[in-house]
Parts: C-alpha cells; structure tokens; sequence
C-alpha cells in the first residue's frame, strides 16, 4: 500500500464497543503501522485491569494514566491507535490527538448496547440501566468525538474489514489536494 498518510498516526476514537480495538488492527494492517491500545497498555504498565483501576483509585487517576500512554505513544510515528472511550475528555489529550488523523466511529447506542450487554469488564456499565449510561456518555461526548476528522456512522452491524475500507477511503479524500480551477 503506498504511504499516503506518510507515518502519520491513525487514532480511533468513540465509545466503548465502537470497534476501535478491532478496526485499529486492520487499519494498521492493511497501513503497514503498529497497533496500540490505550487501555491494553495501560492494564500491562499498572498490571491490573481498569475495573480494578476504577474501583481502587478511581476515575481520575484512571485518566491521568490515559494521557501519560497516549503522550508516551503519541511520540511514535505509523502507529494506528485505538483509544479508551473517554479519552477526548481531557483537553491535553486533544494536543496528542491533533498531531495525527482522528476518526470518530460513531456507532449507534442500540448497536453499542448489543455489543456490550452482559460485559463485566467495563466499570462504567455497572449500573441499573447500562444502555441509559451509554447515551448519556454519548451526549456529553459527542461534540467532543465531532472533532475528528473523519466521522464513520456506524448504525447497523458491518463487517470489520469494510468499515476499515470506508475509514482509507475518507482518509484519502481529506488528504487529496484540492483540484486547481484554474485552466
């Protein structure tokens, strides 16, 4: 594949169960990039999982280890990077972020919900009504995650490997010098 966004680093962002994870593999795949997960490496540097970050230290201290991974990873180049669903919160985040592409999989709270019934591993969802707690995240995120570059509304179950092709092809057409009208 040629490289089109010259070493630049991919960062997904969006809920939880939006697919960062999956995607950012095939994107880094199909881009010849490493992949990272934000919440994977944050699990393997404080060697617990984030449920037990939440439960012993909390939210904020949580957050603090999110931007000290994503500084950390932010400083290498042809990385795709899936990041923890929050992330677009802190607003020194966003001066990692800025430096690379960022693509909001913008995935429907019904699907979210379908993806994530039952899932014991997200501190956030431990609540009465976990579909109603996705929405409400979602409320308060959203003008956050439409700082992306790229948008990819996601509102009904999709192959992996075809949402990856849409994100290439709205990454190329946002890169793609604009046509002279000159004649």
């Amino acid at each position: 594949m040629d490289d089109f966004l010259k070493g630049t680093n991919l960062y997904l962002v969006g809920m939880m169960g939006a697919g960062k994870s999956t995607l950012g593999k095939i994107l880094a795949h199909d881009l010849g990039y490493r992949f990272a997960d934000t919440d994977a490496v944050i699990e393997q540097a404080a060697g617990q999982p984030i449920s037990a970050i939440f439960a012993q230290d909390g939210e904020s201290a949580f957050r603090a280890l999110e931007t000290q991974v994503l500084g950390q990873l932010a400083s290498y180049t042809r990385m795709a990077i899936a990041t923890g669903g929050g992330i677009v919160i802190e607003r020194k985040n966003w001066s990692y972020l800025q430096h690379g592409v960022v693509v909001w999989l913008d995935v429907s709270v019904d699907l979210l919900y379908d993806r994530l019934k039952g899932d014991q591993a997200r501190p956030l969802l431990q609540a009465p009504d976990p579909k109603q707690v996705l929405q409400t995240l979602l409320n308060q995120r959203r003008s956050l995650y439409a700082q992306a570059d790229v948008t990819i509304s996601v509102t009904e179950p999709q192959a992996p490997e075809a949402i990856a092709a849409q994100v290439i092809d709205r990454i190329r057409a946002i890169l793609r010098p604009p046509h002279s009208t000159a004649e």
